[in-house]
């Protein structure tokens, strides 16, 4: 099967997302989880903490509760109904690692946990490293010629 043929093969099988239902969901949801992340870190800063501390705690506490949520299974189904709007980067990436390693817990902590939590996460961590790093080098060079700020 040639490439045009394929492309449309897929194209009529593909199930249409209905943006017009999907797009406020995302928004809405990610607000969500946004908002509460502005509520929590509201209160720990009440608590007298440094800024430091509270952004820390705030982060700390975002990421616990999208692990539990998803060992429980609730994330899924929040993520079902909200798309990209679960996608909110630290929920989103606490997600990414922890669904593999519940996965493969039944294979043990070494050749299960320890060999697949990064199965998800791992590609945005390298790519991620790898363009910072890129990033650097270019800045770097660009400053040594006098270029740029």
């Amino acid at each position: 099967m040639d490439r045009k043929t394929y492309k449309r093969y897929a194209a009529a099988r593909a199930k249409k997302s209905p943006s017009i239902v999907n797009c406020p969901r995302a928004f809405l949801v990610g607000g969500a989880i946004c908002a509460f992340a502005q509520l929590l870190r509201d209160l720990y800063g009440l608590l007298g903490w440094e800024a430091k501390t509270v952004g820390m705690m705030t982060s700390a506490t975002l990421i616990f509760l999208a692990v539990l949520l998803t060992g429980l299974g609730v994330f899924d189904k929040i993520a079902a109904f909200a798309g990209a709007g679960t996608l909110v980067p630290i929920t989103g990436f606490a997600n990414a690692v922890a669904s593999p390693a519940i996965d493969a817990r039944t294979e043990g902590f070494v050749l299960g946990v320890g060999a697949k939590i990064f199965t998800v996460a791992g590609p945005v961590i390298l790519y991620g490293i790898g363009t910072g790093v890129l990033y650097g080098i270019v800045y770097a060079t660009l400053r040594a010629a006098g270029i740029g700020g």
